[in-house]
């Protein structure tokens, strides 16, 4: 039996439960498939409950979840995130019209990645809760007010109620909008960060570096996961 090695308590008075418990770890903590110092998170197969706070057990989806306030939490690894950013300005072709971003080559990114055929779509290998934040640096070579429109388009749909508006009406202006939400996806499903303008004068602007301060991207997204 391996040092460290913890033998699972009685939580209650079903002994044939404890017994399978047990039977478990002694499966899980084989002499030959662990090595030393390592101790293995048991897995649920259903029924366990959280009648201690702090329990750590293996749920049978795939991720770990702890006990607390009587129920199970489920923990989030540290996968599923990523920082895209453009960092050339971005202007359209044509006012009223839809366009999609196409992002540089992600600045770090684990579990996300963007599609090698079609580059503004953004790929989620696996599914959960994710949190998106969008930036866009607006600017105008017009006097005239123009009108700027961003929504997000998961699988090839836009997402109902979700544009952001904004406006300039100063020539040479740059202004930035911003926007963070919750997304749901499932494993393999993309993500496009689309815009319009309804003049073509209205651009996304980036900054070159100064003797004082870096570039500035014209378009920023950081993803991160917050529940598998």
């Amino acid at each position: 039996m391996k040092r460290g090695f913890i033998v699972p308590v009685p939580t209650g008075q079903n002994l044939t439960r404890w017994a399978t418990d047990v039977h478990n770890y002694l499966r899980d903590f084989d002499n030959k498939a662990v090595e030393p110092q390592t101790i293995l998170m048991q897995h649920q197969i259903g029924g366990e409950k959280a009648t201690v706070d702090g329990l750590l057990m293996w749920d049978t989806a795939g991720y770990p979840v702890v006990s607390h306030d009587g129920a199970w939490h489920q923990l989030t690894m540290a996968d599923g995130h990523a920082v895209l950013t453009q960092d050339t300005s971005i202007t359209a072709a044509a006012a009223d019209t839809a366009y999609a971003v196409q992002f540089d080559a992600p600045v770090f990114a684990n579990n996300i990645s963007l599609d090698p055929t079609y580059p503004t779509r953004i790929v989620f290998e696996g599914g959960g809760l994710y949190r998106v934040s969008f930036t866009a640096q607006i600017s105008s070579t017009s006097s005239s007010t123009v009108e700027f429109r961003f929504w997000p388009k998961v699988n090839g749909s836009n997402v109902s109620g979700s544009t952001m508006v904004a406006s300039l009406h100063n020539n040479g202006s740059t202004i930035v909008v911003s926007r963070d939400s919750i997304f749901q996806f499932a494993a393999n499903d993309y993500l496009e960060a689309m815009w319009a303008t309804d003049s073509t004068s209205g651009f996304l602007e980036a900054h070159a570096s100064t003797a004082y301060a870096p570039a500035s991207p014209s378009v920023t997204m950081s993803i991160s996961r917050v529940q598998q």
